[in-house]
């Protein structure tokens, strides 16, 4: 451990700012960027898989409750509406099928920034749907944002996909 003097003011900053220096250096040992990028992309995944898999009876078998939802439940909250959706069979059997593989693609750490990115959209007409689940909608979108931003990691298949293009 390092020795810290106390020397007037300008002692006691310069031993805070030691003190926050190793504080930081210790959060950075554990939060490394390649297992929070996984995390992230796990952490995005889970509510949308779960919400698809509660979408379908079989295969390309979408079920009765999601037509339903999409067809008399689900409205779009804009201004003048709310509004139902467009083709609520079509709406949900593309909503479902999004939920299933855009999770996959994510988790696998392939097309990570396009699926981030559909995440985000889809995340945008949930908001738009259910208003007011912003807090968690908010939360899908910084995860989103994180991945387009910054990418999958190196626990990912887009990363040996570019490894092996160099």
């Amino acid at each position: 451990m390092t020795k810290i003097e106390h020397t007037g003011p300008a002692g006691s900053t310069r031993a805070l700012h030691a003190l926050v220096e190793q504080a930081n250096a210790l959060v950075r040992a554990i939060a490394v960027p390649s297992l929070t990028q996984f995390v992230l992309r796990l952490g995005l995944a889970v509510p949308f898989w779960r919400s698809g898999l509660g979408k379908w009876d079989g295969f390309l078998q979408l079920n009765d409750a999601a037509v339903f939802l999409f067809a008399q439940e689900f409205k779009l909250h804009l201004p003048g509406g709310p509004y139902s959706y467009p083709a609520p069979g079509l709406t949900a059997f593309l909503a479902g099928s999004a939920e299933i593989l855009l999770p996959l693609l994510l988790v696998a750490g392939l097309a990570t920034r396009l699926a981030a990115f559909a995440l985000l959209a889809m995340t945008v007409v949930i908001q738009l749907t259910v208003p007011s689940g912003w807090p968690i909608h908010v939360t899908w979108a910084a995860m989103a944002l994180a991945l387009m931003a910054w990418g999958p990691g190196r626990l990912s298949v887009d990363h040996l996909l570019a490894r092996r293009a160099r």
